[in-house]
């Protein structure tokens, strides 16, 4: 089903809203990445910087670690003309529940952009008096304010966030800077 056809029910009156759009193209998603933030559209695709380093020279690529995916930010309606009349190649996923184009929460947007580009060497939960699945708030950090799930992934422990249960992010956190939230 294409997305030109959700966009046919009601406005939402000019709020922003985070969408999620899977491009129809493999390895499209930083084309339109640089299109959206040419245009100051608030926007997120999932990537890293990888640095290669060879005999000659020395080279920075970016790869997409959710491939096909991209975030963004906009009104319904703008959301809707970028795919009809400015024709990126991309559907907006629709959502299972409402048969509307899937919205993701601010606070749950803000939470997966900062788990997905935070990044530790070392650490982990130390203390293991939280039990797998426990709702948690990072209360200290660069992660302050997020919540998320004590999981345990290859033996090691980790806060994960999800989208809308669509995707997820995890982080090491140390326990110290966890609280459990009820």
């Amino acid at each position: 089903m294409e997305s030109g056809d959700k966009c046919a029910f009601p406005a939402d009156n000019g709020v922003r809203h985070w969408y999620v759009a899977r491009t129809r193209y493999f390895r499209q998603e930083l084309k339109i990445r640089d299109w959206l933030t040419e245009r100051s559209i608030d926007n997120f695709v999932p990537t890293e910087r990888l640095h290669t380093h060879g005999k000659s020279s020395n080279k920075t690529s970016e790869r997409v670690l959710a491939p096909n995916f991209v975030f963004l930010k906009a009104t319904k309606e703008d959301a809707c003309s970028y795919v009809s009349d400015y024709g990126l190649k991309m559907q907006y996923i629709i959502d299972c529940a409402t048969h509307r184009m899937m919205v993701i929460p601010d606070k749950e947007m803000d939470d997966f952009v900062r788990v997905f580009n935070y990044s530790v060497t070392e650490g982990g939960l130390v203390d293991f008096n939280l039990s797998l699945g426990d709702r948690v708030r990072v209360t200290q950090g660069p992660l302050c304010g997020v919540e998320g799930n004590v999981v345990k992934l290859d033996g090691r422990y980790y806060v994960v966030v999800g989208l809308h249960g669509f995707m997820w992010a995890k982080a090491h956190v140390p326990r110290a800077w966890l609280e459990i939230v009820r």
